[in-house]
């Protein structure tokens, strides 16, 4: 571990509660506890119910149950995303009143079918690390009277983040400090990347992005272990982190647990759930063991 904060370290196991944990969870939580653990820090446990519909009470349940038979403790009370949607709502206040976040209101049909014409006269649309298509200029062009009109009407839409406007006020080039894969180096961070993220949704008071760096924050995490495929998604929280001004963790992204086909681990398989696991004999230690711990 750097030395990147003095203070006692605060470390974060942030799980969804939409279906049962598995091996990867295993392995992001047991990473997090021991090294919490070794360097005289903070364990902490945090729920990422903001999904209403998919997140239950039996899935939470389920995730005390299943890291409490790994022998995992962490600090009380448990934070609980859904507790807090008005801290995500004045976190995206601020953006806005910034001048940096904008309603966006084009369907997903209406998104792929912007990409399709465009791509269709021989020119590729920009996707992001994820694979998904850029957010079209369609709503950034719009009248200022057509976008009052369409909110007034209550329109159903979402608050994106104007990336390209939001990165001209950076006084500083946008880094982190990555520990991961046996290094330790500053990362350089590459937001455009991303195209205009979704800040929150009719459906959803938060996305990820917003609501995990606001979080994280609020709970004084200094580092943040987790696993691989959110590595480039730090881009977006570390210009969050600067926009909001708000403290930078340390980040460690390990490696996945795969499938032996290479496919990353699915909640819907249940071959690899913790609770199936320990159904069928499998011990705490033997868990350690599969992951090579």
């Amino acid at each position: 571990m750097s030395s990147l904060s003095r203070q006692k370290p605060v470390f974060r196991f942030a799980p969804s509660p939409n279906g049962r944990l598995h091996l990867g969870h295993a392995l992001s939580a047991i990473l997090n506890h021991d090294m919490a653990k070794a360097n005289g820090g903070r364990f902490l446990l945090r729920i990422e119910d903001i999904d209403l519909t998919r997140c239950t009470a039996e899935f939470e349940q389920g995730i005390y149950t299943d890291l409490k038979w790994l022998g995992l403790s962490w600090e009380l009370p448990v934070r609980r995303q859904s507790e807090l949607f008005g801290d995500y709502r004045h976190g995206l206040e601020r953006l806005i009143a910034m001048g940096l976040a904008y309603p966006s209101f084009m369907s997903r049909r209406e998104i792929k079918a912007f990409v399709h014409n465009h791509e269709s006269q021989g020119k590729l649309w920009p996707r992001d690390p994820d694979g998904a298509p850029h957010y079209p200029p369609v709503d950034k062009q719009r009248p200022a009277k057509e976008i009052d009109t369409l909110l007034s009407s209550n329109a159903k839409h979402a608050w994106r983040l104007d990336i390209k406007k939001a990165i001209t006020g950076l006084h500083r080039p946008l880094e982190w400090a990555e520990t991961g894969g046996g290094k330790n180096a500053q990362m350089e961070a590459d937001p455009v990347a991303w195209g205009d993220v979704v800040l929150s949704r009719s459906d959803a008071p938060s996305s990820y992005h917003l609501s995990v760096v606001l979080d994280d924050a609020a709970q004084g995490v200094t580092h943040v272990v987790r696993g691989m495929d959110l590595f480039h998604a730090t881009s977006v929280h570390r210009l969050l982190q600067e926009l909001l001004k708000l403290p930078a963790p340390e980040y460690h992204h390990h490696r996945l647990v795969v499938e032996e086909s290479g496919k990353k681990l699915s909640k819907s398989d249940g071959s690899t759930g913790l609770e199936v696991l320990r159904e069928s004999g499998k011990t705490p230690s033997d868990i350690r063991c599969l992951l090579g711990l």
